[in-house]
């Protein structure tokens, strides 16, 4: 990387699915980035520390270190995968753009991000879950009914566009928050086999050496007994 190249640091935890849309669109760049590990359950994203870099005590943040330049902090995940699309071209003459040049279709991709990051993320995320836990209630139902009801809108949507991937032949950004999306599934008993394009599209990414880095079981603070066989 040349010396006047942004610097990434990404603030992640292994089990956030936000945190991996990143993990994922990154490495689909070939950005190395430096990861900084923040432990969700040990409430370190209520530290002071982290407030300043957001003030939604969430993962993941994405800081660019850039020369003769403040950094840029961006505290969101889809603020940041626009970021790295809109700026930052990729090392590998192989990688196409996470979004089509065709305005209807990626109007369809960044519906399909919006069904798994306005429907479905908002409810399942930790701490929704720790708020309705609070009120003496098992989030898990409204976790796998709130799932469900996005998966078969996602399915209805991206079986009519389809190849590969959700949307074509080439990965997306829609992608890009399935896979995350579809992992967080898994533990609340939503059974991807249901719906026959995710269940294809996710198992077509996963092949891909970018996802397997990315996955939840393979990080460096990933627990033991959680890691990838």
């Amino acid at each position: 990387m040349a010396s006047d190249s942004p610097i990434f640091d990404l603030y992640t935890y292994f089990r956030s699915s936000c945190s991996a849309r990143l993990r994922i669109a990154l490495n689909l760049r070939g950005i190395r980035y430096n990861p900084i590990f923040v432990h969700l359950l040990k409430n370190e994203q209520l530290t002071e520390q982290h407030r300043a870099l957001n003030p939604s005590l969430s993962v993941p943040v994405l800081v660019v270190h850039q020369a003769s330049q403040e950094d840029l902090v961006i505290p969101q995940s889809l603020a940041a995968l626009q970021y790295l699309e809109e700026t930052i071209p990729p090392t590998s003459p192989s990688y196409r753009p996470l979004l089509p040049k065709d305005p209807g279709l990626r109007a369809i991709t960044q519906s399909l991000v919006s069904i798994i990051a306005s429907d479905i993320q908002p409810v399942v995320n930790l701490r929704t879950q720790k708020w309705v836990k609070e009120l003496g209630v098992d989030p898990t139902p409204l976790c796998r009914k709130t799932t469900d009801a996005g998966f078969t809108a996602y399915e209805a949507l991206s079986s009519k566009v389809a190849g590969n991937f959700s949307v074509g032949d080439e990965i997306t950004l829609a992608d890009v928050c399935l896979v995350p999306a579809a992992w967080s599934a898994a533990r609340f008993g939503v059974d991807i086999q249901v719906y026959p394009t995710i269940a294809r599209v996710v198992a077509r990414m996963e092949e891909e050496d970018a996802v397997k880095t990315a996955h939840w079981r393979n990080q460096p603070d990933t627990p033991e007994e959680f890691r990838q066989a």
